[in-house]
């Protein structure tokens, strides 16, 4: 088995980019050869170029130095293969935002209703004015009034273009935002390339055709390439196929490497050959016609930025589950996890039926106000005045009906909180943007809110509890056990030689230390951190790595088996110069690497036997002392291979054993100092941290006490991998939730976990009944597989520094400094978003049950609503949105932290917010209807009640609404406070848009009263009255104070409201893994959507396209699951595939679909567009 290296003409030095004429191939030929798969590219290559560095020389690129770099030979490049882009989807335009807002049912009502009015207004029938038709004529004192009959129209219309701007112009800002924020993930990621003979990062755009790349484990790839040379090389490339095998790439089999696949083992480099729209992803975007949907670029986020993305997973039954159990019995780690979509956030699903109780309320309040409207009309008109239906005044009374028709409307608008989806966007929003600062770089918005409600943490040890900086400290070598790192002459020369050689070479090469940037500094770790470890102590021991990296390069290593998460160890085979057989260098866990040594070195350097018991005894004498000190033990060794035949280097087992032990090395990662703090703080807001790792038991017990994640004398649980899955599994090796719901609440630290591990316990806390509330999970995680427990979290965070691109795919936010003091503040800035919402709705209800009773029996009574449609109007959307702006930007405080977390069914209004919403409620209704009925007397004025259609606004019902402003005003500060506190103004000075808001409010409010006139039916007011007006504001801040003092478990009758969806609700197969909470709030609201749906049978026949694609990899054989590509694709790229029986399952819905189905199938694209 040679190295999959192609040789390389020794005299082909960087390609200059002054060349005459064009590459030796066109952007066609190379688009031809990447759409062949394995054994056709092969025999492809060989006939058009002779081999890759044929390819490579028409390229005009060298294979070991890369291209030189120079803009001009870039630029020449850009021209003939294109840039590494897929240009976004166009941006909703301004005027497409305000038809969209437009849209908006309440709107439309007041709309038609006003256009009527401003109809009716300008007709006036001849003989109307006769006496006939009642009262309606009369009380116009003069012409001039009666003309004005169009203003109140005219105010509704204008009003309703405020409102749809506003509305717009948030949504235009939120699109702007999100799109800024995916530019910036997509600006910081960046690949590894060869330039000039030295290794760079560049920015995943600036990738050329011609680039030599440099691909890992882990990486994402971001354009189509041919592999020059590679070890051990595995892609999963389901996002691109459906088809869940990794496949194995080789020069001498399949070297095509294809953008949007993933590394899942190995490494190698590549020559780049299509980028942009002529890559793969590129080319299946052009064939959706999506153009590359919102910066789909590269990374191919497969999830159209609006949100209502085409996020189509597939439906999942019953047997599908089982059939993803059965194969979790199969030892096939890879395979097990079926990756599920989120549920929807827990905010989201409760505002939702929240707003869809108020909603029913509002229309039974408005339609009994038009009812009882007319009823009274025409008893008192046609009853009790006995007068006859008159031609001529027909118009009139169908004026009345109309203004009656308004009054209802606007008792529904006032209802129905619009203000709410506004201060749900901006809180989110500014907390987005506040989060960067904190090292958060929200990738879903949800997520953020999500987060406040968080009960468990399940974390990574290195690099977010750890610093990520390994140093060796300890070692034994040759039967001595040093505590510090040895001086090199105590050690025996030979040995010595054999550890730089094995550390220098069985290393990834990118791996390096390099002197630090500034004077003083610590040096720089680049790559692996362990392996920088190991690499810093050939450089202790006063040698260097590199001379020896130089001497053997890449090319010259025979077989590589890299790290991965099952094997947890990494060898490297040299061929011997002589040609007489192998060398093998291994490293890895030392519990791993021991069992496999049957011979040690010695103190004279000599080889001895090395027996079972000889291992129990070094485990007991230095791995258990070395990790109870916190250390990670790694374990260097060796194998000769003698002459005789090649070995079978496909037989892990049979390669991997009869090592020589050369050294085992304790590897220190030190605690970062702010987390035993951060932890803390944790413990006491409620939420409970647990450490998920790959070491050993006894160094993850030892760090998890530094940490304070365990505390003496407390009884907890620590378990291996191992012991964990016999505690949860049943005979037939079955999770079963029983099992796990014994073991989940008291573990703490899981040690020697593999991916899989991971992903059981998330999905078995998240799927736990056990406890009062349902736990929503955050997890953190770094690694590719980590992919399926961060998708499966309520809220996954990936790491920014250490992260592979798999991971941060999968998360929802990632911490741009890995620390765990991040996701504290997360969870602070989560719960605030929380609350802001709260306070906000504890405002908005409070306006909404007094201007909907007012205006109810106002009306009923008086036969007008004594708050007119404008006022209403203003009252509700602007000063709503004005609200909504002050209340959801109150910046978070530590206090946050000192409360148990609310959890998934703790409603949105809370008993003590539900007091203070009826409290404040009853001084307003008592304020109002003392001044609706018995004003005129207390401030000496006409009686502005019963007044004729278009009379002039009285100076009494301007009071009404003046007081009723204020009320709201003050109200606002109380609104500050949701947990019954006493002191409202408490850091009020720190918010600035809070008190912009308020004082702008009220500037606003004076110009309407003075200076509104007949639009907003205002007179202007005396300063007396203007100063009784703000006393009886004022008031609403002591009554606060008195209604504060009541204590809330007195008041029994209270009810909750805006729960969260209890265990009860649920039906019981929406437990199974596949399904998500259903909503059925959501479901009422989502009928309509049904007609989305033709859209996505357009797919299906672009599907055609796709089986073209699929059928040259897997020739004349047909597959049941082809029709799942789209599926595959569209969601995010599945790290785990469906199993075989599911996937033949898996189908588009046609529109003729029972609804449920197509329900259950919407719930992808509720969430999303509703998060967005």
């Amino acid at each position: 088995m040679a190295n999959n290296t192609a040789d390389h003409p020794s005299g082909n030095s960087v390609a200059e980019g002054n060349h005459d004429g064009d590459f030796g191939c066109t952007v066609m030929d190379l688009r031809e050869l990447m759409e062949l798969r394995s054994g056709e590219a092969v025999t492809k290559i060989q006939n058009t170029y002779g081999d890759v560095q044929g390819i490579c020389r028409r390229l005009k690129t060298s294979p070991v130095e890369g291209l030189s770099g120079n803009p001009v030979d870039l630029e020449k490049r850009h021209t003939a293969f294109g840039k590494n882009f897929i240009p976004p989807k166009k941006a909703k335009t301004f005027l497409q935002l305000v038809w969209e807002a437009l849209q908006d049912v309440t709107l439309i009502i007041l709309e038609i209703a006003a256009i009527i009015s401003l109809g009716l207004s300008f007709y006036h029938p001849p003989g109307g004015d006769s006496d006939l038709c009642g009262q309606a004529s009369g009380g116009a004192e003069d012409e001039g009034e009666a003309q004005a009959g169009w203003i109140e129209g005219a105010a509704i219309l204008f009003s309703v273009i405020i409102v749809v701007l506003v509305t717009a112009f948030n949504d235009w800002s939120k699109e702007k935002q999100f799109r800024g924020l995916q530019s910036r993930i997509e600006q910081e990621q960046k690949f590894t390339v060869i330039r000039k003979g030295q290794v760079i990062q560049i920015p995943v755009a600036e990738i050329v055709v011609g680039d030599i790349a440099q691909i890992k484990y882990g990486d994402l790839l971001p354009a189509d390439g041919i592999m020059i040379q590679g070890n051990d090389l595995k892609i999963d490339e389901s996002s691109l196929t459906g088809e869940s095998d990794q496949v194995r790439k080789s020069l001498e089999k399949d070297p095509m490497l294809l953008s949007g696949t993933h590394v899942m083992e190995g490494s190698g480099r590549m020559v780049v050959t299509a980028v942009g729209l002529n890559s793969q992803t590129g080319i299946i975007f052009t064939l959706l016609g999506a153009g590359g949907d919102d910066e789909e670029k590269k990374v191919k986020k497969a999830k159209t930025q609006d949100g209502i993305a085409l996020e189509i997973q597939p439906l999942k039954s019953e047997e599908g589950v089982e059939s993803e159990e059965k194969e979790e019995k199969e030892d096939k780690p890879v395979k097990k996890v079926n990756v599920t979509k989120k549920e929807k956030s827990v905010l989201q699903g409760k505002l939702t039926r929240l707003a869809v109780q108020i909603g029913k309320a509002g229309l039974i309040m408005s339609a009994l106000t038009v009812i009882i409207l007319i009823l009274y009309f025409v008893i008192d008109t046609f009853g009790v005045q006995q007068r006859p239906w008159l031609k001529e005044c027909t118009p009139i009374y169908i004026q009345y009906f109309v203004k009656f028709f308004i009054i209802g409307v606007t008792v529904l608008v006032v209802a129905v909180p619009e203000g709410l989806p506004l201060a749900v966007t901006i809180s989110l929003a500014y907390s987005v943007k506040k989060m960067m600062k904190d090292n958060n770089l929200v990738r879903h918005l949800d997520a953020c809110e999500t987060m406040g409600n968080a009960t468990a943490i399940c974390s990574d040890k290195t690099g977010t509890l750890t610093m990520n900086r390994m140093t060796v400290v300890q070692a034994y070598i040759g039967d001595t056990h040093y505590r510090t790192v040895p001086e090199p002459e105590v050690l025996n020369p030979q040995t010595l030689e054999l550890m730089v050689n094995c550390i220098s070479i069985n290393s990834a090469y990118t791996t390096k230390i390099l002197p630090p940037e500034r004077e003083g500094g610590l040096p720089r770790h680049v790559g692996n951190k362990t392996e920088c470890a190991l690499l810093g102590l050939v450089l202790e021991l006063k040698r260097d790595y590199q001379p020896v990296r130089d001497e053997i390069p890449e090319e010259k290593l025979y077989k590589v088996y890299t790290f991965n998460s099952s094997r947890k160890s990494m060898s490297t085979v040299l061929k011997n110069t002589d040609g007489s057989g192998y060398r093998m260098y291994s490293k890895g866990a030392s519990e791993i690497i021991l069992r496999k040594c049957s011979r040690i070195l010695d103190a004279s350097g000599q080889p001895r036997a090395f027996k079972p018991k000889d291992r129990d005894e070094m485990v007991r004498k230095v791995i258990e002392p070395m990790a109870c000190d916190g250390l990670r033990t790694i374990c260097i060794a060796m194998r000769e291979f003698a002459g005789e035949g090649e070995p079978d280097w496909d037989n892990e087992a049979e390669i991997l054993s009869e090592l020589t032990c050369l050294a085992v090395v304790g590897i220190e990662d030190p605690v970062r100092p702010e987390v035993p703090e951060a932890i803390s703080k944790c413990q006491r807001a409620g939420i409970t941290v647990r450490m998920v790792t790959g070491d050993n038991i006894n160094t993850a017990r030892a760090i998890a006490t530094k940490c304070g994640i365990l505390h003496p004398n407390e009884d907890f649980l620590c378990l291996e991998g191992k012991q964990f899955n016999q505690q949860i599994r049943n005979d037939k090796g079955e999770v079963e939730q029983e099992r796990l719901d014994k073991v989940w609440p008291k573990l703490r630290v899981l040690a020697r976990s593999s991916p899989t591990d991971k992903h059981t316990l998330v999905k078995g806390i998240i799927d736990s009944t056990v406890g009062e509330t349902r736990q929503v999970v955050a997890v953190t995680g770094d690694g590719t597989n980590d992919g399926p427990a961060l998708k499966k979290a309520d809220v996954g965070f990936a790491m920014g520094i250490a992260g592979t691109d798999v991971a941060k795919e999968a998360s929802d936010i990632i911490l741009t400094d890995d620390n765990f003091t991040s996701i504290v503040k997360a969870v602070m800035w989560g719960r605030n978003v929380y609350d802001s919402i709260s306070k906000f709705l504890q405002f908005q209800l409070t306006v909404n049950v007094v201007a909907v009773i007012v205006a109810f029996t106002g009306a009923c009574i008086t036969q007008d609503s004594p708050l007119k449609a404008v006022q209403m109007l203003w009252v509700n959307l602007i000063m709503d949105t004005l609200a909504s702006l002050a209340l959801a930007t109150e910046p978070p405080t530590e206090s946050l932290l000192l409360r148990k977390p609310y959890g998934r069914n703790k409603p949105l209004i809370s008993r003590t917010m539900m007091k203070n919403i009826l409290g404040h409620a009853v001084y307003q209704l008592v304020i109002i209807f003392t001044l609706l009925f018995a004003g005129e007397k207390f401030f000496d004025i006409d009686s502005g009640r019963n007044t004729p259609l278009h009379s002039p606004p009285s100076e009494h019902y301007t009071i009404v609404f003046n007081v009723f402003v204020m009320m709201q005003l003050f109200n606002e500060i109380n609104a500050r406070k949701i947990h019954g506190e006493r002191n409202v103004f408490e850091g009020i000075h720190r918010n600035l848009i809070f008190c912009s808001v308020v004082l702008g409010t009220f500037a606003l409010q004076i110009i309407i009263v003075q200076f509104g006139g007949k639009p907003f039916s205002c007179t202007a007011l005396t300063i007396d009255q203007w100063l009784w007006c703000v006393f009886i504001g004022v008031g609403e801040l002591l009554w606060g104070q008195l209604i504060t003092a009541i204590p809330t478990h007195r008041l029994k009758f209270l009810k909750e409201a805006g729960h969260g969806i209890t265990k009860e609700e649920i039906p019981v197969e929406d437990l199974n893994e596949g399904t998500d909470e259903i909503d059925h709030a959501e479901m009422e609201l989502r009928r309509g959507q049904i007609l989305w749906f033709r859209g996505l049978n357009r797919i299906q026949t672009q599907i055609k396209v796709v089986n073209a694609f699929r059928s040259s990899l897997y020739e004349g054989i047909e597959k049941p699951e082809s029709r799942s590509f789209i599926h595959n694709f569209m969601s995010h790229p599945e790290f785990m595939p469906l199993s075989e029986a599911e996937e033949a399952r898996v189908s588009v819905p046609t529109i003729q679909e029972s609804g449920q189905e197509v329900e259950d199938f919407l719930r992808g694209s509720g969430g999303a567009s509703s998060s967005s």
